[in-house]
């Protein structure tokens, strides 16, 4: 199943049962059975799914990070 606005890029081969996400980039042939793939790149439905979780925290932690940068900062320069 291909969602709509999928794209693929070259001579490709996708194996049976695969589902392609609505909007996916497909760059590269699809081996695993029944495989879900999402995103552009497309990559597994899971890892998709993870590092776009992990994106909604970033602004949170680079925030954290600079705290944590400018405390270090404090801290080395009083020695």
């Amino acid at each position: 199943m291909i969602g709509g606005q999928a794209g693929f890029t070259g001579h490709i081969k996708v194996a049976d049962r695969v589902m392609v996400n609505a909007q996916s980039g497909v760059s590269k042939s699809i081996e695993e059975k029944g495989a879900k793939v999402s995103g552009s790149p497309a990559r597994n439905l899971r890892d998709f799914y993870k590092q776009l979780a992990l994106s909604r925290k970033l602004p949170s932690v680079f925030e954290r990070l600079e705290k944590v940068e400018k405390n270090l900062r404090k801290l080395f320069e009083t020695q």
